[in-house]
């Protein structure tokens, strides 16, 4: 059974609440006098999980020096969904809200985006196989307990589900920048999915070809581009404000 470290004491809360099932050990360190670790203790009580105490050296070998906050836990590594994982969401909601994300390979872009989909209440984010950062511990961390939640489907050909995603009715919309249109422009009610490219790279051509329209955030400053994570926030809480 292959196995994460899941560290800080939000992700390791989120994890004990979303998905205590998953936790396999606990970790603090020793003579840590911190309040926020009780609830975690007890956590681990009710579920039988064994704590051990360690040494700094030890917690910061476990995950390669991160920031840990003194708090490791050892959990079974998290699962990906698959093309018929997407169906399934997809065909359970009367108004699909998907966000597709091409080529993001940053950890800590993906835990903030997972984040800020959870918040805004998507059904799924889907990603490429290949080229693109899979859920990892600093994800995890970074998404505090978002990764447990929300659906994180990958495909191995991306082309190919966006067309799928059509045909099952949904309109597809891609962030680039070279579009006229801004977000506040561009229709985002209704069955959804909002496609972002990698960091600095925007979206491959093949998949901005295949999006049914083009939407860009209006940018007034000198900065000509902002980072993929709060891109996505903006471009999704947009879908918000319309979808309600």
């Amino acid at each position: 059974m292959s196995a994460d470290f899941v560290f800080g004491i939000h992700a390791v809360s989120a994890l004990f609440e979303r998905a205590p099932e998953d936790v396999l050990e606990l970790f603090i360190l020793k003579d840590k006098d911190d309040q926020r670790l009780q609830p975690l203790l007890k956590f681990a009580r009710d579920f039988g999980v064994s704590v051990q105490y360690c040494n700094r050296r030890a917690l910061d070998e476990k995950v390669n020096g991160a920031q840990h906050q003194g708090v490791v836990a050892r959990a079974r590594a998290q699962q990906s969904g698959n093309e018929q994982d997407l169906a399934r969401i997809i065909a359970e909601q009367s108004s699909p809200f998907i966000l597709i994300l091409d080529g993001i390979t940053d950890p800590h872009n993906l835990g903030a985006i997972l984040r800020s989909a959870d918040a805004a209440g998507v059904h799924a984010v889907v990603a490429a196989k290949d080229r693109s950062v899979k859920v990892t511990p600093v994800v995890r961390k970074v998404a505090c307990g978002a990764a447990e939640v929300v659906p994180f489907i990958t495909v191995t050909n991306l082309a190919r589900t966006i067309r799928e995603l059509k045909d099952a009715g949904i309109w597809v919309v891609g962030a680039a920048g070279e579009t006229d249109t801004t977000i506040y422009q561009t229709k985002l009610n209704g069955p959804l999915a909002i496609a972002l490219g990698a960091e600095g790279d925007g979206l491959r051509r093949l998949t901005r070809e295949l999006c049914d329209s083009l939407m860009k955030i209006p940018m007034f400053g000198s900065v000509s581009s902002l980072n993929v994570s709060v891109a996505t926030g903006i471009c999704l809480f947009e879908a918000v404000r319309q979808r309600q």
